[in-house]
């Protein structure tokens, strides 16, 4: 076979030169079709605004014109969000970015940040058809800075571009996680001056105060209580006997809400007999780990204690792992209530709480930030004269029906707090721009806090929303909720850090 090859390829001279001639274009072909794609970078894009970091296969950016970033359940909302866009006309709109881990692999974090959109989205679409043609309108753009908040640089630093041209950025929402990355996120954007209205966080350390060195994120606002907010109204609420309390707490520092939540407890078990109960969570607190062991284990210890009421500072998941190890103690014949801040709203869509711990003299309640409940009236149970209304929340269910066409669950507060946002960002946006201007320079915008409260309060669903001049919600409504037996969240009371409502002026009192 070799020898009739050679004849055929190889003989004569003249073969010779034809085949060699053949041989190097085949080899010049393919060795430049290898050049070529050396030369060319990969094409690493997703949309306008959108693409996959070098490493990563998520889509980071920024995008307003109805990318999903590749997950399915985001592209109803985005499609909405983009035709809202595409009617606006150029120069008559400001910018308000939803900065979000869209990516989450977290299934929690993904109900999470959908309701949060569905929740900006209602507002936005009320700002722009429903306020007496106020201006400038309102452009939503979302932002994602990937799992665990891992590419909030990159986000970050596209947002930073776009203050001015076309875009007009004048203000970032959702900030959602108490992480070092947020952390991080919102100090890169405040130094850019550009003002930031956090959703859901709720960290002591990611605010503003008074006191030098303390103004570390300058034009930053919340809508959420703090951690220690959350505690002095539970504290409020529960009358808990110091004596007949134990802190259970994770060791895992660098989170923020873990850390600022464990020291709120702290402050408030003051002369409690026992030392806390410690556990490490793993790096990503989403995942399992071996927590749950060390959980099967504490419940020993707790049921050789006095204690009644357990305080647990902790994210979701290992909330969920303690709820079930104390659900199986031996000592099953003695209650137990178990205190927590506002993860706790994850558990009533979590399909591995064990529900029989729950009907095990086991009372689970938690700090909410919003709950359907809270300014609804119901027989039995008197609405607040202050510190919120009925007609807000109204206001609401009417707008958050047009972000979704099934109705969205209100149960975990999400979507209320993600439009008493956009609503504070919306008027802080308006409120800065002058009197014949289309829209607010970028600093005049961050410098509004100050004065959003009083009659220039936002009346929020989640309650009113009156900034002390450090841009913190002054003595916000914390709803009460306690996981029922069969899971659902059951509205108990509202709480307040000031132990009663607000004032109708709701001015805060100045503080030493």
């Amino acid at each position: 076979m070799v020898s009739r090859l050679r004849a055929r390829f190889w003989y004569t001279a003249r073969q010779k030169v034809l085949t060699t001639v053949v041989a190097v274009a085949v080899l010049g072909s393919v060795g430049g079709y290898a050049v070529d794609r050396a030369l060319t970078p990969e094409d690493r894009s997703c949309a306008p605004g959108v693409e996959r970091p070098e490493g990563s296969t998520e889509c980071v950016g920024v995008n307003g014109d109805g990318h999903d970033f590749g997950v399915p359940t985001l592209a109803g909302i985005a499609g909405l969000i983009r035709d809202e866009n595409r009617g606006l006309k150029s120069g008559e709109y400001a910018t308000v970015a939803l900065l979000l881990p869209l990516t989450s692999p977290d299934s929690g974090m993904r109900e999470k940040v959908l309701y949060e959109i569905q929740g900006a989205y209602a507002r936005q679409y009320r700002a722009n058809h429903e306020s007496n043609s106020e201006t400038p309108k309102i452009r939503l753009v979302l932002a994602n800075t990937g799992k665990a908040n891992a590419h909030w640089r990159t986000t970050v630093d596209r947002l930073k571009t776009m203050t001015g041209g076309e875009d007009r950025l004048r203000a970032v929402s959702g900030v959602a996680t108490s992480s070092t990355e947020i952390r991080q996120a919102v100090a890169e954007l405040t130094g850019a001056g550009i003002a930031v209205v956090g959703t859901t966080i709720t960290a002591d350390d990611i605010a503003n105060g008074p006191g030098a060195g303390k103004n570390r994120f300058p034009g930053l606002a919340r809508v959420s209580p703090t951690n220690s907010d959350e505690a002095r109204a539970l504290a409020h609420f529960g009358k808990v006997e110091a004596a007949k309390a134990l802190l259970v707490q994770d060791t895992r520092t660098g989170d923020h809400y873990t850390d600022t939540l464990k020291q709120a407890f702290s402050a408030s078990l003051k002369g409690a007999p026992y030392e806390p109960q410690l556990f490490t969570s793993p790096p990503d607190p989403t995942e399992e780990g071996t927590t749950a062991n060390t959980f099967r284990q504490i419940t020993h210890l707790i049921c050789d204690t006095r204690a009644e009421t357990v305080f647990f500072a902790g994210r979701h998941t290992q909330l969920r792992q303690f709820i079930n190890a104390l659900g199986a103690r031996g000592c099953a014949e003695r209650p137990f209530t178990i205190l927590t801040g506002d993860e706790g709203s994850y558990l009533g869509a979590d399909s591995k709480l064990n529900r029989a711990a729950l009907k095990a003299k086991l009372t689970v309640r938690y700090a909410a930030l919003a709950h359907p409940d809270a300014w609804t009236a119901a027989s039995g149970r008197k609405v607040p004269a202050t510190g919120g209304s009925t007609a807000a929340y109204g206001t609401f269910l009417a707008d958050i029906a047009r972000a979704s066409k099934k109705p969205i669950p209100l149960t975990d507060g999400q979507a209320i707090v993600a439009y008493d946002a956009m609503a504070t960002a919306v008027h802080a946006i308006r409120q800065a721009t002058p009197q014949g201007a289309q829209f607010p320079e970028l600093a005049d915008v961050v410098t509004q806090w100050p004065q959003v409260k009083g009659s220039l309060r936002v009346d929020g669903a989640s309650g009113w929303i009156c900034l002390d001049n450090f841009g913190n919600p002054f003595n916000k409504a914390v709803p009460i909720v306690e996981l029922t037996e069969d899971g659902t969240q059951k509205f108990v009371q509202t709480a307040w850090p000031e132990g009663r409502p607000p004032t109708k002026d709701c001015l805060p009192p100045r503080r030493p």
